[in-house]
């Protein structure tokens, strides 16, 4: 299992820029580097042009859908954990995801706490990265500062 010596970097990829600017401000407080991209080709660009440890996906994006992105990605990156997410999220969606390697699928209508949970999680699982000691507090922080806590 790779260490992480160097802040990681998370890529946020969603056609809503105003979702990605929100999940920016609740990332880099936790001592996240953000990056963003409005599409799949976007993302897969980023990933080979950037250090990516962790990236976030929507499902439903022009282009190139999250799944088939997910897929790319892990063609080239095959241990980067990749976490989906859809405002229509089914069975379907949750077993195509998982057959492709996802790390997580989560709801659109996330919570602070479970998004940063979840993503904090797979940087400890893939490069033992134990974050910092206070991030509980610093979720806290960034949940008083964003209302509603949902996320959509």
């Amino acid at each position: 299992m790779p260490m992480l010596a160097e802040s990681p970097s998370l890529l946020i990829t969603d056609d809503d820029p105003g979702f990605r600017e929100t999940l920016q401000v609740v990332f880099e407080p936790l001592g996240l580097r953000t990056l963003q991209a409005g599409d799949g080709e976007e993302a897969i660009d980023i990933v080979h042009q950037e250090k990516v440890h962790v990236v976030l996906l929507d499902v439903h994006m022009p282009k190139l859908p999250g799944l088939e992105t997910l897929r790319r990605l892990k063609e080239f990156r095959a241990m980067l954990p990749c976490i989906m997410l859809s405002a229509q999220l089914d069975d379907l969606i949750v077993e195509q995801a998982r057959s492709a390697h996802a790390f997580s699928v989560l709801p659109k209508t996330v919570t602070i706490r479970q998004i940063t949970g979840v993503v904090l999680q797979a940087l400890q699982r893939t490069y033992a990265w134990p974050g910092h000691s206070d991030n509980a507090r610093g979720v806290d922080a960034v949940n008083s500062r964003i209302n509603p806590q949902t996320l959509q």
